[in-house]
């Protein structure tokens, strides 16, 4: 097929979107692909709409091949299935309500683990029907409080989203690794540059998880990996702790005035003047953070997360460990309700459930038994010294909330951490019984014996991945699309004003249109050279045939747009050049 760009419903910008925060943004909005209808939703436009259609089918060939079944929800769905999973309030604000004329409650689907676990149930019935995975390709909806990045972090997006149904967990364990197989096919073929990495569960559930990240300097997500191949999501990291100490040398605990020391480097200072023959450092010192934790019923209670000094705490680790909690820092009016929490000065001898506060204290897995600090006395002014772990006091768990770093230890023994920065663009879930225990997804086993379901989730974020690639393939000039997922195979550029020129242009536009390639054609008569030239770098079709003033040498160009390289093609072998091209590259 022939798209001519003089009727292409298509305006390209030379200057970047106000709101533009990443390239992929910024090009896929300048190029013509997407245009902003709302904060954080998008209008799919014509050449948009191509790439998208192309991302979705390889997603939908490969899950067709390894045997999953495509059906297709609604994505407006009724309250009662998420109130039995508890979901309708563990969403909290991220999730759209409506209400009908008759008052009935609505929600615009998040995700849909409710509702294939409903029609499973309400088909299926015996061991005999299983295993059985479905999926769909669906918009869904979610009500972020900071949309941002375009398509990469929207309140509509189209999702990829499918779950298995086993009898047993060794079933689960089958399903899970061939979706996984699934998923390497279609990344391999949209050409992306991604890793599978550990991940948490979250509020999804489950034993485990994995995440497929897009390799992206702008990523929002941060994952680490080792030489010796261990590679996790850093919310997923687990701390090597170090072995428990003897403390039986330390001396009593005891605090000493520190004025004017709030802050952990202002206290290291205040150390080495009091106790000038040891080398302190921020290490020494147990930082205590204060979170006010909001329930998803409403209810709100403080935290204490207790880490070495060293170390920030890594609010998207806490969050992943509370989640479906959310967690904010503590504010000078929750100070004020809670009086035994002295600002700047906490410490954990007023801390814990057993304690007279009540409130939760929670260390990081590096504060072990036998370890002495120096933290605060509960006292403006003042911080006690020598304080032992185990000791003098005892936290009521531990949690991963404290930052990692390159350099850390994995925690397989495989090496230093390195970090890296990624885009999400797959997880996949063992979800165990969750699901269908809450809603009564059961069937017969060989026995006769009712047993309950084992489900699997695994989602692909189709719209991200539009962004996701365009992300990676691009230059200063504009997008490059790998051939796989380009809106065209190839774009034809009338340059001149000479009649000619147009004709032969569409000679050769009708030509490879006949041997089954996709063209765009510039055939716009009072647009410059200058100007078709760089709407072709910013929409980043992969072959660029140009038809211009060579003409008359009996030559036309040819322009790879990865490249930059550029050749002189006889006009006779042009169009076999071309499909050559795309055929070896496709």
């Amino acid at each position: 097929m022939i798209a001519r760009m003089s009727t292409l419903f298509l305006r390209t910008l030379r200057e970047d979107p106000s709101d533009a925060e990443v390239p992929s943004h910024r090009l896929l909005v300048r190029a013509g692909y997407i245009r902003r209808a709302a904060p954080g939703i998008y209008t799919w436009l014509p050449l948009g709409l191509r790439v998208l259609r192309k991302v979705e089918a390889i997603v939908r060939e490969e899950m067709d091949a390894a045997g999953f079944q495509e059906l297709q929800f609604p994505a407006l769905l009724p309250r009662e299935p998420y109130d039995a999973t508890g979901r309708w309030t563990e969403y909290g604000d991220n999730i759209f309500r409506l209400k009908d004329r008759k008052g009935g409650d609505y929600l615009l689907g998040p995700t849909h683990e409710e509702m294939f676990t409903l029609t499973v149930k309400d088909l299926y019935s015996s061991y005999k029907d299983l295993p059985l995975s479905l999926y769909q390709i669906q918009n869904k909806y979610r009500d972020e409080a900071r949309p941002r990045a375009g398509l990469l972090r929207g309140r509509e997006f189209i999702m990829k989203d499918s779950y298995s149904f086993d009898v047993d967990d060794a079933g689960l364990q089958r399903s899970y690794e061939a979706h996984r197989a699934a998923y390497i096919k279609i990344f391999d073929r949209l050409g992306m540059d991604y890793v599978i990495v550990a991940a948490m569960s979250g509020a999804m559930g489950g034993s485990a998880s994995e995440e497929f990240l897009a390799n992206a300097v702008n990523g929002e997500d941060t994952y680490v990996r080792s030489a010796g191949g261990y590679a996790a999501n850093v919310e997923a990291v687990v701390t090597v702790p170090p072995p428990a100490a003897d403390a039986t040398g330390i001396r009593a605990a005891h605090v000493e005035d520190t004025p004017d020391t709030p802050t952990i480097d202002s206290l290291v200072q205040a150390a080495r003047g009091l106790f000038p023959d040891r080398e302190w450092s921020a290490a020494d010192t147990l930082k205590n953070v204060v979170f006010m934790l909001t329930h998803p019923d409403g209810s709100r209670e403080p935290l204490v997360v207790g880490l070495p000094g060293d170390r920030d705490v890594d609010t998207k680790r806490l969050g992943a460990q509370l989640e479906p909690v959310e967690a904010e820092v503590f504010t000078d009016a929750d100070f004020a309700k809670y009086p035994a929490l002295v600002k700047g000065y906490i410490g954990p001898q007023a801390l814990g459930e057993a304690s007279e506060s009540g409130i939760r204290y929670l260390v990081d897995p590096r504060v072990v038994d036998g370890t002495a600090w120096v933290t605060g006395a509960n006292v403006a002014g003042r911080h006690v010294f020598d304080l032992v772990a185990g000791r003098d006091f005892t936290a009521d768990g531990t949690i991963e909330a404290a930052e990692v770093r390159a350099g850390d230890l994995a925690p397989d023994g495989s090496g230093p951490l390195e970090l890296a920065r990624g885009i999400e663009i797959g997880h996949i879930f063992q979800l165990g019984r969750k699901y269908a225990e809450a809603l009564g997804l059961k069937v017969l086993d060989e026995n006769g014996k009712q047993v309950t379901v084992t489900m699997g989730s695994y989602g692909i974020g189709v719209s991200r991945a539009v962004a996701s690639v365009a992300e990676n393939s691009h230059d200063d000039l504009g997008l490059v699309w790998p051939r796989a997922i380009s809106p065209y195979d190839v774009h034809v550029l009338a340059t001149g004003k000479d009649e000619a020129i147009f004709q032969r242009a569409q000679q050769l536009a009708d030509e490879l249109s006949s041997r089954g390639l996709d063209v765009l054609y510039d055939d716009r008569p009072k647009v410059s050279p200058g100007v078709k030239f760089k709407d072709s770098e910013l929409i980043g079709v992969p072959t660029i045939l140009v038809v211009g003033k060579g003409l008359a040498d009996g030559v036309v160009e040819l322009k790879d747009r990865a490249s930059g390289q550029r050749e002189d093609v006889p006009l006779a072998d042009a169009v076999e050049r071309v499909v050559a091209v795309t055929r070896v590259a496709g």
